[in-house]
């Protein structure tokens, strides 16, 4: 009986998990949006959202804690200026997990992790600049 046993082991140990954690929340918080399997997915959940309500807090000392779990400077800076000013209004519920199907490869279940508000946007297609030809 798993009693009192939460959490995902991910098939790693503690520091290697732990390692993978702080990466993938740092490449949500600089891309708003990843590919991962849905176990990751799930595990990722809390701590990106532990790190948005950091960044509503706004101290120092909320700061230094995301600074210390973050992997860049950038990606803090990101989390306390744009995303906590976007999910100021909001109690939670900032990250949307969808999921995508099964990897070729392996089978592996997949999901697309976003922080809420980061739709994709539709682009104008762009038009092909022919090369110019030398003069001779």
């Amino acid at each position: 009986m798993r009693h009192l046993n939460a959490g995902r082991k991910l098939g790693r140990n503690p520091s290697h998990r732990r390692a993978l954690l702080r990466n993938l929340v740092t490449a949500l918080m600089e891309r708003e949006r990843i590919t991962t399997t849905l176990p990751k997915a799930k595990a990722l959940r809390p701590l990106a959202e532990k790190m948005i309500t950091l960044g509503k807090t706004e101290t120092l000392h909320a700061r230094r804690q995301a600074a210390a779990f973050l992997e860049t400077p950038d990606s803090v800076k990101k989390v306390f200026d744009t995303l906590s000013a976007r999910f100021s209004d909001r109690n939670g519920g900032y990250v949307r997990i969808t999921h995508l199907g099964w990897r070729i490869g392996d089978g592996a279940d997949m999901a697309l992790v976003e922080l809420v508000g980061s739709e994709l946007k539709e682009k104008a297609p762009q038009k092909k600049k022919k090369k110019e030809q030398p003069e001779k």
